[in-house]
């Protein structure tokens, strides 16, 4: 919504108590703005502790999740909470190294239940897998927007990551199955044209 020069100088005119009162009617309709607002201007705590209790939340999360991998629905519901907390995290503290480090640290302990995952049925886990490969599709299309000196603590998760696929048969088929390409899981060997050949791999409905 765009805002006319009238509607801000009428906000501009507004007294200190009224602008006061505004802010924080509106701050209780938004928890997130109001997370944000905090975090930039009193919280002590910096992105990378922040992060770092993230990673803390995921391993713990993770690990209850796999309680119910044998119910692979709920275990994706899980999963899907603890990527929505991944994501509030991003926009509370504008983590951009957290974008990519943090999905692909939930990915790897995911993956760290190959033993259970490895006896489930493959309808039964194909949706996960499914997301699984999206994410890490996600994580190197953000990767590609980063400054290389990133690219080193990257390539360590990547290359977890691309050991645990080919420790899990049914997600190294997918993968396969899917054109996702093993050798994109290093930094300097992502395609420039990544989103287009992902575009076109889901045009031919893959990936779905």
């Amino acid at each position: 919504m765009e805002y006319s020069k009238e509607f801000k100088a009428a906000l501009s005119n507004f007294s200190s108590i009224e602008k006061d009162r505004l802010i924080f009617r509106l701050l209780k309709k938004d928890k997130l703005l109001s997370k944000k607002l905090y975090f930039e201007l009193i919280d002590t705590e910096t992105t990378d502790q922040k992060r770092s209790q993230m990673e803390d939340i995921i391993e713990e999360k993770v690990l209850f999740a796999s309680k119910y991998i044998t119910n692979p629905k709920y275990f994706l519901v899980l999963i899907r909470k603890i990527s929505a907390e991944i994501t509030e995290h991003i926009k509370v503290t504008t983590d951009k190294f957290g974008e990519v480090s943090l999905h692909l640290f939930l990915i790897n302990r995911i993956l760290d239940q190959n033993s259970q995952l490895n006896h489930q049925r493959f309808d039964a886990v194909y949706k996960l897998y499914i997301y699984i490969i999206n994410k890490a599709i996600k994580a190197l299309l953000t990767i590609q927007k980063l400054d290389e000196d990133y690219w080193i603590e990257f390539d360590e998760q990547l290359s977890e990551l691309e050991d645990k696929i080919q420790n899990n048969r049914y997600l190294q088929k997918l993968c396969i199955n899917n054109s996702f390409d093993m050798r994109w899981l290093k930094s300097d060997r992502i395609p420039e044209n990544l989103d287009l050949i992902i575009k076109e791999i889901k045009s031919q409905g893959f990936l779905k």
